[in-house]
């Protein structure tokens, strides 16, 4: 039985080091991860997976810029700060909230078995991300949350054994929240402030 996890990247395989989370497996699970909007079948939240891929563009260029010095997003944001620049760490700032809004809204779904995706999804949104868009963005990322599938929908599209997409799912989650824990309390550090 195939899953939408089936050949992903998954945050689970993405490593943590004394030294920080690696970047190039970071980046290819949150590309991967971006996928999943697609399963929303709605242009709504274009917006959404277009911002997360541009985060992840500026990331991955400082990356590709400087790969020695870029091994995990740590290393990536202190060495790019050291250049008077921080292109790279505000794209990881904001692909950090963008990826706590998801998060935060699956593991809502994922704990209140009977809550539809759109109420798992506003609820997110409120507590993450809204508080840092402009009255400009606010509007569209209300009408992605609007734009959500049905529960039942949006769980038979992420696959057919619905234990097995369960089970993916509380893993991919879990390992994703830790991941973001750590980024969250690093972007927070003075040393990646700008």
């Amino acid at each position: 039985m195939a899953t939408w996890f089936d050949g992903k990247k998954s945050f689970a395989d993405v490593p943590i080091t004394a030294n920080g989370i690696s970047t190039q497996e970071f980046l290819d699970a949150a590309e991967a991860l971006t996928t999943l909007f697609d399963l929303m079948q709605s242009k709504a939240f274009g917006v959404v997976k277009s911002d997360l891929t541009g985060n992840i563009k500026k990331v991955r260029d400082r990356f590709l810029a400087a790969p020695a010095e870029s091994q995990t997003l740590q290393e990536l944001v202190v060495n790019e700060l050291k250049t008077g620049k921080h292109t790279a760490t505000e794209g990881l700032l904001w692909l950090v909230r963008g990826l706590d809004f998801t998060a935060q809204a699956l593991r809502h779904n994922i704990d209140n078995a009977s809550t539809e995706l759109a109420d798992s999804f506003r609820n997110a949104y409120g507590g993450t991300l809204k508080p840092h868009h402009s009255f400009v963005v606010k509007p569209l990322f209300s009408a992605a949350m609007s734009a959500c599938p049905y529960r039942k929908d949006f769980y038979s599209r992420l696959g057919d054994d619905q234990a097995q997409v369960q089970e993916n799912l509380n893993v991919y989650v879990a390992a994703l929240e830790e991941r973001i824990n750590i980024l969250k309390a690093f972007m927070e550090s003075p040393q990646a402030k700008w």
